[in-house]
């Protein structure tokens, strides 16, 4: 499972070797987890943000920074697709439970 986000003193950004290091083992147990449990979706969302925060880092070099907000992209549509639908109610439920939506 993820373990804790990467924490630096209040104000001060992580060091990008430490994000790197940390996205890198969150995606390697992604994969592993995916292989056997299925894919996590707390997981995903962890690594999507910790590649955001790499994407702004000011001291990262800038093929870097593009690279991991293209993965940032990536992740956030691994989550969005993930996420779980609000089930639309068929027409039939719409007119036996008396669902309808009043007309202005």
């Amino acid at each position: 499972m993820a373990g804790p986000a990467v924490t630096a003193p209040a104000g001060t950004p992580p060091q990008p070797e430490l994000l790197v290091s940390a996205a890198l083992h969150l995606m390697s147990h992604y994969s592993a987890n995916a292989a056997q449990a299925g894919p996590c979706l707390k997981l995903a969302s962890v690594i999507e943000r910790h590649l955001k925060a790499l994407a702004s880092h000011g001291d990262l070099n800038p093929v870097l920074r593009a690279t991991c907000q293209q993965l940032s992209e990536q992740w956030a549509a691994v989550v969005d697709q993930a996420l779980p639908r609000p089930s639309r109610p068929t027409l039939f439920k719409r007119f036996v439970g008396g669902t309808r939506q009043p007309t202005r």
